[in-house]
């Protein structure tokens, strides 16, 4: 079994302007002899590629999706960023290794990273996985404790300090995904506007400024044939801000089999939180770092509305024709869905 497959023909480069990129900013491993490549498969959003030298050295390839980008969107520089420092303090963040802004090269910007191996959660349990309780427990529990960790990074150690600006965070991050909404959307969905008008009037107080993922979930990660993580990957919108979005990120993801939101989430992943419920998630999560998660429905609603957005862009490059992946056309009611939860939540 191999987690890459033959890129597909829409998302091809051209090889050889990539392996002299590669020759020129690794030449100890990329300048003797032929490069191949093959595409990991499974995301939804970015394009990601592995790279073999002649010697067998792998390395990880990542660039923004095909057609038009959403304004901060897809930030290749900034996950360049964050990997090539972060990783010194938070060692589950893979190590960047060199970063290309001419998008001639690749069709657009591109980062190169370090290749880590183990399985990667979506649809169903690894081998080894499917029928041990405690090794599904024990992946639940790093994941939540791998958030808490990455919380507690102080942003000046790994020369972070400057990745965001955490006054006013929250009010932006409704500003800008309701803005990427109106552009992305294909259809009318009242019940985001209402949830964009709640949100706005009941911002919680920041009780810390933490490093953000961002995009915190189970499938954004790696884990062993031990139960444990080895890696976190996408970590384009990483950014510096409130950590509860992240924790609320990560509960609104967290596929729960009697959750209103398991017909989104529970099709396309593992029902991780009927290994550990959402209950226990919060408690594990506040025992760890300390904070008050009193007002968690909102980070979650937040989630919720974020999410939607994010669906709704994939889904309109699939009705655009940008991409023939077939996996995005059954995108079309899930923004509904997750609008209409997220508005329970604030009430």
């Amino acid at each position: 079994m191999t987690d890459t497959a033959p890129i597909r023909e829409e998302e091809r480069f051209d090889e050889d302007r990539v392996a002299g990129f590669l020759a020129e900013s690794m030449p100890d491993d990329f300048s003797d002899g032929p490069v191949t490549f093959d595409q990991f498969p499974g995301g939804a959003a970015n394009l990601t590629y592995r790279a073999t030298s002649a010697s067998g050295r792998e390395v990880v390839l990542r660039r923004a999706p095909l057609g038009t980008v959403a304004k901060g969107g897809h930030d290749m520089a900034r996950e360049y960023k964050v990997l090539s420092r972060l990783h010194s303090e938070f060692p589950l963040a893979p190590e960047a290794y060199a970063f290309c802004a001419d998008s001639e090269v690749m069709g657009k910007p591109f980062f190169v990273m370090e290749r880590r191996k183990g399985s990667v959660i979506r649809k169903s349990w690894p081998r080894g996985y499917s029928d041990d309780h405690s090794m599904q427990q024990s992946v639940a529990e790093s994941l939540i404790d791998a958030l808490a960790d990455l919380h507690a990074v102080d942003p000046a150690a790994v020369d972070l300090e400057d990745l965001g600006r955490p006054a006013g965070f929250v009010e932006r991050q409704i500003e800008g995904w309701t803005k990427r909404w109106n552009a992305a959307a294909t259809r009318s969905v009242p019940d985001m506007d209402v949830v964009a008008g709640l949100l706005a009037d009941h911002i919680p107080q920041p009780q810390a400024v933490a490093i953000l993922h961002n995009d915190y979930k189970l499938d954004n990660t790696m884990v062993d044939d031990k139960g444990g993580l080895v890696a976190v990957f996408d970590w384009d919108m990483a950014t510096l801000g409130d950590p509860l979005v992240d924790a609320g990120t990560a509960l609104a993801y967290w596929a729960q089999t009697d959750d209103p939101t398991y017909l989104v989430f529970g099709e396309r992943a593992v029902a991780i939180g009927d290994v550990l419920p959402k209950d226990l998630v919060k408690e594990r999560y506040a025992a760890r770092t300390g904070f008050d998660l009193s007002a968690i429905t909102y980070y979650e609603a937040l989630a919720m509305f974020r999410i939607a957005v994010i669906i709704e862009q994939i889904y309109a490059r699939f009705v655009a024709g940008q991409t023939s992946d077939r996996r995005f056309s059954g995108f079309e009611p899930i923004a509904p869905l997750l609008a209409r939860r997220a508005r329970e939540l604030l009430s």
